[in-house]
């Protein structure tokens, strides 16, 4: 059913059970696997934060075929251009589905601070699986 499975990691826990859940869709349906992680700005300290965020999602995976992408997202336009940036990777690296890691945010603080992942739900024209934290 997948062939190609993209998970958006952010280095926070519930991205880690995100991606745990990605790799045994992956393994399962003997999918690839795409690791990408947005960051805002052109800074080198972002970059390599953001590598780091990725060798370690990637080290952490044991899947067939894993490869790893860093996005870069306009800070001017925060959440809403790293939804835009994930989306569009999404779309050109044709994945089936896209795995993302929910905050899980309620009331005043979903309404003020929002979500990467409710915006990519409206965005990504795969489909997309939402993991969210532990209770």
């Amino acid at each position: 059913m997948y062939k190609k499975i993209m998970i958006a990691v952010d280095g926070s826990e519930t991205a880690k059970k995100a991606l745990q859940e990605a790799q045994n869709i992956a393994n399962n349906y003997n999918a690839d696997l795409c690791i990408v992680h947005c960051i805002k700005g052109e800074e080198e300290a972002d970059r390599i934060e953001g590598n780091k965020i990725l060798e370690s999602a990637k080290a952490s995976v044991d899947a067939l075929s894993v490869e790893t992408r860093l996005l870069e997202a306009d800070i001017l336009y925060g959440l809403e251009s790293i939804s835009t940036v994930i989306a569009a990777a999404a779309k050109e690296w044709g994945a089936d589905l896209l795995v993302v890691g929910t905050a899980n945010r309620r009331g005043l603080e979903r309404f003020v601070i929002g979500s990467v992942a409710e915006q990519l739900v409206s965005k990504v024209e795969s489909s997309i699986l939402l993991v969210r934290p532990e209770s």
